[in-house]
């Protein structure tokens, strides 16, 4: 796969899993809506991470550590943004603090959440070039 079918790979998926993310929010599962939100912009951010790097992304989750590894000029709130999303990744994984997560995720917190997710994404779309 060359680098601009692996662009279009990420950015393909990431735009099928904002769909499942929509669904599973209609579907008042919110705290799997917020896991694969998380997934949508983890790959978006792969699909830079390429772009810049001209290399496979690495089998990583962390948000924040894919960012900074892409050209991309982020501001301190975007990065704090991305380490808070980092946890519904990890807190949805982990049985010990799953509950815990699920209680947190009310409709009115995912809906914020998930907000802020999509703004995050269209963003990095739009940074795209």
């Amino acid at each position: 796969m060359d680098v601009k079918q692996n662009i279009e790979y990420w950015l393909k998926t990431a735009a099928h899993d904002m769909e499942v993310a929509e669904t599973l929010f209609q579907n008042q599962k919110y705290d799997w809506c917020l896991f694969i939100g998380h997934i949508v912009v983890e790959k978006t951010l792969k699909a830079f991470y390429v772009r810049d790097k001209l290399q496979i992304p690495p089998k990583s989750h962390n948000l924040v550590k894919l960012a900074e590894n892409t050209k991309l000029s982020l501001t301190e709130d975007q990065l704090t943004f991305l380490a808070d999303v980092n946890d519904f990744n990890i807190e949805t994984r982990y049985p010990d603090a799953k509950f815990s997560f699920y209680q947190t995720c009310t409709k009115e917190f995912t809906e914020g959440q998930f907000s802020m997710i999509k703004e995050m994404y269209k963003w990095l779309l739009s940074q795209m070039k």
